[in-house]
This record gives structure tokens, sequence and C-alpha cells, in this order.
């Protein structure tokens, strides 16, 4: 089961991001939980400098930006 983390304070963006990462791993077929960390001193651990992140599995996948749908579903499978 992958994990994928949204890190970011909830803005439009970070939820923006949650409904890419959720249309591409439901389309992908992935086993996976979603966790929003919303957390300022739990996102600094990741070492990120911009927000919204996404990471999976514990990697950080990109930062700063949402991803298309499609390149959302690349980065879930190349982890």
């Amino acid at each position: 089961m992958k994990k994928i983390q949204i890190l970011g304070p909830g803005c439009p963006n970070c939820k923006k991001l949650a409904e890419v990462a959720n249309e591409a791993a439901k389309t992908l077929g992935i086993e996976y939980e979603l966790e929003k960390v919303t957390d300022i001193q739990n996102i600094m651990t990741f070492g990120v400098m911009m927000l919204p992140a996404l990471v999976v599995d514990g990697k950080v996948k990109v930062a700063g930006k949402v991803p298309s749908l499609e390149e959302m579903k690349t980065l879930l499978t190349n982890s």
C-alpha cells in the first residue's frame, strides 16, 4: 500500500493536489492511504521549501506546484 502525504496548510492548491493524487491513484488502481500534513513542524521535517508538496512512501516527489493528472500518475508509479 502506498502512503501519499500532502504537505501544506490547507490552501486551495493543497486541496487541488490532494484531489489530483486521489484521482490518479484511483485511475491506476493503487491501494493507498492519503494523509494531509498541516502542522508546520511536521512539514519542516521533510525539508521542503515550497508548498504544497507531495510525498510518496516517505520521498518528496514535488514541491511548490500541482502536477497534471498524467504527471501525477508517473509520480505515483515511479517510487
